[in-house]
């Protein structure tokens, strides 16, 4: 590529480069065919129902980089590649969350996720061409222990919630937010402390 943001001496992997949050080209063959594998095991666990419980069970422990015990997430779930999102113990996930996990995107126990909620780690660049070119890259999202984010939030690439955090609907998280506070707002801003 002529014009390419990338140091040409750089010899790393597209997948070592999406990892590191470098950038890297997101229609990379070995990149796509991991995307395939996950898209694969997403469908076959998006098609299942509540009375599968070890069938669900045992696709999410082959999608995602891990899941703890005792927590349940209701189909339909979406993710880029499921290896790169680990879940604690105990969460409870509802309805159509949307983790796009280039970058990782680690949640602690005891977490609740309402529906539609969207954890987006990719970036891209601002400048057309490398944009065009397919360049892209992604900062990861860390949820930690106890957190509730109401319906419909959206978390921001590179964004860390603190323990204890709620999140309003519909709320839209641009930066970090620290523990034991309430949030809510577009962009999301700290209303109250949590006792």
């Amino acid at each position: 590529m002529a014009d390419s943001p990338v140091d040409p001496t750089d010899d790393r992997s597209m997948r070592e480069r999406m990892v590191a949050g470098d950038l890297y080209l997101a229609d990379d063959p070995e990149l796509d065919e991991e995307s395939h594998v996950a898209q694969d095991l997403m469908g076959a666990y998006n098609a299942t129902h509540s009375r599968q419980r070890p069938l669900r069970r045992a696709l999410l422990e082959q999608l995602l980089g891990s899941v703890g015990e005792e927590t349940a997430i209701r189909p339909p779930l979406y993710v880029d590649f499921g290896s790169h999102l680990t879940i604690g113990a105990r969460c409870f996930v509802n309805y159509g969350l949307m983790a796009l996990d280039v970058a990782p995107i680690t949640i602690g126990d005891d977490v609740q996720i309402g529906p539609h909620v969207q954890l987006l780690t990719p970036t891209h660049p601002l400048e057309p061409g490398p944009r065009r070119d397919k360049w892209e890259a992604a900062r990861p999202i860390t949820l930690g222990d106890n957190v509730w984010l109401g319906g419909g939030v959206i978390v921001c690439p590179g964004v860390s919630i603190g323990a204890n955090t709620v999140v309003g609907a519909g709320s839209v998280v641009t930066k970090d937010l620290p523990a034991d506070v309430v949030a809510v707002g577009n962009p999301a801003r700290v209303v109250k402390p949590l006792p």
